[in-house]
């Protein structure tokens, strides 16, 4: 049974080291400023696709999570996003007609606290975006939304904009640690907006939870799993809370001895897969759980899931563009990131009309080890002869050094070598981070720096 084998302690233990999420390879830490909009701008008219997926950063939140690593802006002063919005219509318009090709499949709104925005701000966001750009009659629309500062008529005029995909943060139920994280809300009206949701024919609802959080036992956690099966989402993210106070300043108010020791927060991550395996979720990839008749879950079980910045999704054959503060786009063989900084940002928009900070272009070994690392992540198997044929390569002489560090994996029966593919069995689900790492050509440089989160 999956959820026996993955728990191994002397195996977790033994390769529970820091590495990337493999959101994308090369990862952003490989961005420079070398690249420019006109690099961009070749990316695009080397692109081998024609569908399009926007991603729209709204950086604004009402109050401070303290557990947050996010970019974001704190400020209970709506106006701003008027500004913002502003500044974001004019990046559109000037970004639209290099894409006036491409048909528009997905749009999703993250930050930040998407649901910041009034109905009357995200009407006139969404108003301009159909107007230059050409969408798909099957659209999918999908935002992140924070419970605490809205009405449930909310949910009925975002199905009326035609969003059709909810996110909520939901992260835990139990007070004392909402009141720690500075993230209190009713768990009651979550319930109801997912059920709003559901009548008025959202396609999917997803609940963001963390285990790792101050005060948080094997009971708290257990109440709030139970809650989330009450409530009868289609997909659960699952994530890590990684403390780094030396990089994030909110952090620095979650005492250290409030938090679960490692071995109490391998125990909440545990309890947490055996529990939504239990509900009846199917575990997608590293953090995420669907219904089985979810489409994440069958295009796992397809081996067909892929993976970008917005996190595990079905839509390979799209390019991304990032809107935005701090946003980030993968292009043809490109990827690109936008100003960090609103000021840096609005100022960018003033003089260029564009944001773009730094990016790259994509070498062919970047692109041969991105699809191995890709496979491995998402669907735990790496096909060498569809590699072979695709680059035009010899799998095994091509990656002769990295295969030899595959050997501790192999003998830990945690993988199968053979000529024809790379299989990762069941019991690694939880170190497929570690084993795309010994295909990452970057990795030896940052190997001594605290740059990437625990892989467990």
């Amino acid at each position: 049974m999956l959820t026996q084998s993955i728990f191994a302690p002397e195996l977790l233990k033994k390769y529970n080291t820091s590495g990337p999420r493999y959101t994308s390879y090369p990862t952003a830490l490989e961005f420079h400023s070398d690249f420019q909009q006109l690099d961009l701008l070749a990316a695009v008219g080397g692109s081998n696709t024609t569908d399009l997926s926007l991603y729209l950063h709204i950086p604004f939140c009402h109050s401070l999570c303290y557990y947050c690593g996010c970019n974001k802006i704190v400020t209970r002063h709506r106006h701003k996003a008027d500004q913002y919005i502003d500044y974001l219509i004019r990046e559109i318009s000037a970004q639209a007609p290099l894409f006036s090709s491409y048909k528009i499949k997905q749009l999703h709104l993250g930050g930040g606290t998407p649901s910041f925005l009034t109905i009357e701000q995200m009407t006139r966001l969404i108003t301009v975006l159909k107007q230059e750009f050409d969408f798909n009659l099957q659209l999918e629309m999908s935002i992140e939304i924070d419970p605490r500062e809205i009405e449930l008529d909310y949910i009925n005029q975002l199905a009326s904009l035609g969003f059709n995909r909810l996110s909520i943060g939901v992260q835990d139920i139990d007070e004392k640690v909402q009141t720690a994280i500075n993230r209190t809300q009713s768990t009651e009206f979550v319930a109801q907006l997912i059920q709003r949701a559901k009548q008025v024919g959202m396609k999917s609802v997803n609940v963001d939870l963390i285990y790792g959080l101050p005060h948080q036992t094997s009971q708290t956690f257990a109440n709030t799993l139970a809650a989330v099966k009450g409530m009868d989402v289609d997909r659960i993210s699952l994530f890590s809370y990684a403390h780094l106070p030396q990089r994030f300043a909110a952090q620095r108010k979650l005492k250290d001895e409030w938090l679960p020791s490692s071995e109490l927060k391998f125990a909440l991550m545990q309890q947490a897969i055996e529990t939504l395996t239990a509900y009846g979720y199917e575990l997608i990839g590293m953090d995420h759980f669907a219904k089985p008749d979810d489409e994440l879950a069958i295009a796992q079980r397809s081996g067909h899931l892929h993976r970008n910045f917005q996190g595990y999704t079905t839509s390979a054959e799209c390019d991304l563009l990032g809107l935005g503060v701090s946003s980030i786009s993968a292009i043809g063989q490109s990827y690109s990131q936008n100003k960090k900084d609103l000021k840096a940002y609005y100022q960018a928009i003033d003089e260029h009309e564009h944001a773009l900070e730094k990016g790259l272009m994509l070498t062919l070994d970047d692109v041969i080890r991105g699809d191995v690392i890709k496979s491995i992540m998402c669907n735990l198997y790496v096909d060498k002869q569809r590699i072979s044929k695709t680059y035009g390569i010899d799998f095994d002489a091509y990656f002769i050094a990295e295969q030899k560090s595959l050997t501790t994996f192999i003998d830990d029966e945690l993988m199968l070598n053979t000529a024809q593919a790379i299989e990762i069995k069941a019991q690694a689900r939880l170190l497929v981070r570690n084993i795309a790492m010994s295909f990452d050509a970057y990795m030896q440089q940052h190997i001594n720096q605290q740059r990437f989160s625990r892989v467990i």
